[in-house]
């Protein structure tokens, strides 16, 4: 499938690169491509919003006078194809030392909640660019990240020193939602090499971010962009599939069953004749003993075109509170091998309290699975409120302890963990 995805944007002409706008950023092969910053200055002239905090404010009350333009209907609206929404990006790290700077971590690699940061501005205005209409100023959509379905890592070592490049469009539609697929290729030894693979889910709103609202459908052209939609069909069964076998609806299978009976007989005290005395086998480590948290307040600084709280913003802590969590329980540095399954729940508003979470929760060999839960809380009604579920699967330079869940609740964890590291690794998930 990977194979079949790179064909695809390969048979996309080199005029199909979308320029945004003209401006630096040099790619190694002499080209010129617009470059993050473009992308995010792009995004605020499509829904006309300033960087100034006082006039931000101002213009998202004026967009409520937008919801005029949105169709009744999607056949109101032209069918588009997968190479109109195309999208090419440049980040120079090789000639931007001061860009550099910001990407660098102390490992000499590339921060990688970055990269996610780029990938969720990219993935808005790729699905910009398919509800595109060149009659109007200002889309009157409110496009916004809904789930990361899946980032697949290709390669561990990310250079700080090299050009990267990513390049995206859309590669399914619904009513109201879009799925934009991403590619990350680094320029190393005289060409580009592909270093990740991501999906994301978009949804459109209405101007004030109250209601969904209709896109433009997507007409698939030739057998290879078919395959890509008919796979976006599959995602969509498969997440639906997914969350109706959720453990928080439904029993664990007889298989999960077994697993959490053998864990539990495997930690009682061979002393007692008791259910209570619990011992923890050699080489392992007691789930509630593999926790790490944080804690944001959210400025005006982090907040998107929207005026809520960015979902790069978020991404990036809650991987960096979950790489931390991998590191200290792992004892060595982790490396990340897949993302999947984030869930936006709910937008986090600016000046909320943003409480995280992160929870080994599944172990194998050297694989790493964690699990990061963030809420806002409500001064006002004292509760806390759940915004995003992450899931990161990490691999450690060397063998790690395995983990074991305590009570109930934990064993669900564990099994949900499971679930992720078994899709991740193309095994079958016992649901």
């Amino acid at each position: 499938m990977l194979r079949l995805r790179f064909r695809v944007l390969r048979s996309l002409p080199s005029m199909l690169c979308r320029s945004i706008s003209s401006g630096p950023g040099s790619s190694p092969a002499g080209g010129q491509a617009p470059d993050m910053a473009e992308v995010r200055n792009r995004l605020r002239e499509i829904v006309g919003v300033s960087t100034n905090w006082s006039d931000h404010r101002q213009a998202m009350k004026d967009r409520t006078s937008l919801s005029s333009l949105l169709a009744k209907c999607q056949e109101d609206l032209p069918p588009r194809r997968m190479k109109d929404s195309y999208i090419e990006i440049h980040l120079p790290l090789g000639s931007q030392h001061g860009l550099r700077e910001k990407y660098l971590n102390v490992h000499n690699s590339v921060r990688f909640g970055r990269i996610l940061e780029d990938l969720d501005s990219l993935g808005v205005l790729i699905c910009y660019s398919h509800t595109k209409d060149p009659s109007l100023q200002r889309s009157p959509l409110s496009i916004v990240t809904a789930l990361v379905d899946k980032i697949d890592m290709r390669k561990n070592i990310i250079y700080p020193d090299c050009d990267i490049k990513f390049t995206g469009h859309v590669s399914w539609v619904g009513k109201t939602s879009m799925e934009a697929k991403m590619h990350m290729l680094q320029y190393h030894d005289g060409a580009y090499s592909p270093v990740l693979d991501a999906t994301f889910v978009m949804v459109a709103r209405d101007p004030e971010n109250k209601r969904a609202a209709f896109v433009n459908p997507l007409i698939p052209e030739g057998p290879e962009e078919e395959a890509l939609f008919k796979q976006g069909e599959v995602n969509k069964t498969r997440r639906s599939e997914i969350k109706t076998a959720s453990l928080l609806k439904m029993a664990p299978t007889a298989e999960e069953r077994k697993i959490v009976h053998s864990m539990f007989l495997n930690t009682l005290d061979s002393t007692t004749v008791s259910f209570r005395s619990r011992v923890l086998p050699p080489n392992s480590v007691w789930m509630e003993d593999a926790k790490l948290k944080g804690l944001e307040i959210c400025h005006p600084q982090e907040r998107n075109i929207f005026n809520r709280i960015f979902g790069g913003f978020l991404m990036r802590k809650a991987y960096e509170l979950g790489w931390a969590n991998a590191c200290t329980y792992g004892g060595s540095r982790p490396h990340l091998v897949a993302v999947d399954d984030i869930m936006f729940q709910k937008p986090v508003e600016i000046g909320s309290l943003l409480f995280l979470s992160s929870q080994v929760c599944y172990t194998k060999t050297n694989h790493i699975q964690v699990r990061v839960h963030t809420e806002v809380f409500d001064s006002q009604s004292g509760k806390h409120n759940t915004t995003n579920i992450f899931h990161f699967t990490f691999c450690s330079e060397k063998e790690v302890p395995q983990i074991v869940p305590k009570s109930y609740g934990e064993s669900m964890l564990y099994l949900d963990g499971k679930r992720h590291f078994d899709i991740t690794f193309n095994e079958t998930p016992a649901v």
